[in-house]
């Protein structure tokens, strides 16, 4: 086990609770109870990833969870993790392993599992929707839960595609709980207009 291997399964695991841990959350929104009766996909911007994988325990902490991961080299240890973190692992991306979420999401869902995913990951464009989640969605007549996260105080990474955010200590959150029920589509283009639509409403500059 190589450096990198072993700091991810340990150290940054350990960090991520202790963090998500000492933040003073605020959550508002629409009710979500009846998302507990089936599966759920649970969804956050790539940028707010480090509350939102241990917001989807708390929210939901009697069901199994899936995290959809990359197949990347910086995906593989955040894969490391979330494993210790005690999710299972969906490996892939929309561009590469689209037919193994699909099929891996849909057995979790069947069991009443929630699905985490960042709908804007791996690569962006940042806080866009991809057309794969919709699509899952409304082909299952899933909901989604989708967590519209703001962070009072952050350190953040603005060069990076996503700017990725890491809330200081103590930091005051606020948690915006949307539930999204997709409804089925006739044409393409009817999916692609609707998933442009919600982008825009959830983006966090909203």
């Amino acid at each position: 086990m190589n450096l990198n291997t072993f700091l991810s399964k340990t150290l940054l695991p350990g960090l991520m609770k202790l963090n998500f841990i000492l933040l003073r959350k605020t959550i508002s929104g629409k009710p979500i109870e009846n998302s507990n009766e089936k599966g759920v996909f649970f969804a956050f911007w790539h940028g707010k990833m480090l509350a939102g994988w241990l917001l989807s325990k708390s929210l939901f902490p009697k069901k199994n969870h899936l995290a959809v991961v990359s197949q990347s080299k910086d995906g593989q240890l955040l894969a490391n993790a979330l494993e210790a973190l005690k999710f299972s692992l969906i490996r892939g991306s929309s561009s590469k392993g689209s037919e193994a979420i699909k099929a891996e999401s849909k057995k979790a869902l069947q069991s009443s599992g929630v699905v985490a995913i960042t709908p804007d990951g791996p690569r962006g464009p940042r806080e866009t929707l991809k057309y794969g989640l919709i699509r899952m969605a409304s082909e299952t007549q899933t909901p989604i839960v989708f967590a519209k996260i703001s962070y009072r105080d952050s350190w953040t990474f603005k060069k990076s595609w996503d700017r990725f955010e890491i809330p200081k200590p103590f930091s005051k959150v606020n948690i915006d709980v949307n539930r999204i029920d997709v409804p089925l589509f006739e044409t393409e283009e009817a999916l692609k207009a609707f998933t442009l639509n919600l982008s825009e409403t959830l983006k966090s500059d909203q």
